[in-house]
């Protein structure tokens, strides 16, 4: 069942490492302006997106398996038909928490499948306003 309530998005929002999927270096974009807030106030970002070398002065990893450090929140900038594969990527981690796509993404399938590995899911909700609405 996918995360609804405030409570679990207050838990989700205390989390401190959050890996950007399609995190974007051009300001503007959603996925440039999120990560930068997310920076901002305290949280570990990692950004992942194969086409970039370096966002905010952080190396930036071409998929979830080459990040190292731990992740407690994977965090999709991605159209909807990419989100089962990024899901299944992290499915293969041992310390993802949450699976979170932005707004006006979202899939189903790929939900129940991280709801089945154990995965907390939070779909077409932006993190930035969830973030200023609950936790700022």
């Amino acid at each position: 069942m996918p995360v609804d309530s405030t409570d679990e998005l207050e838990a989700i929002l205390d989390y401190e490492t959050i890996a950007v999927v399609g995190c974007s270096s051009t300001p503007g974009k959603a996925a440039h302006d999120v990560p930068k807030y997310l920076l901002e106030h305290g949280y570990d970002v990692i950004p992942v997106n194969p086409y970039a070398d370096e966002i905010f002065g952080r190396e930036v990893h071409d998929s979830l398996s080459d990040v190292d450090d731990e992740i407690d929140v994977v965090c999709i900038f991605r159209p909807s038909e990419e989100v089962g594969e990024i899901v299944d990527a992290a499915l293969e981690r041992d310390d993802v928490k949450v699976i979170w796509t932005q707004q006006g993404i979202r899939d189903d399938e790929a939900a129940a499948r991280a709801e089945t590995g154990g995965k907390q899911v939070v779909q077409d909700r932006c993190m930035k306003v969830q973030h200023r609405r609950l936790a700022a």
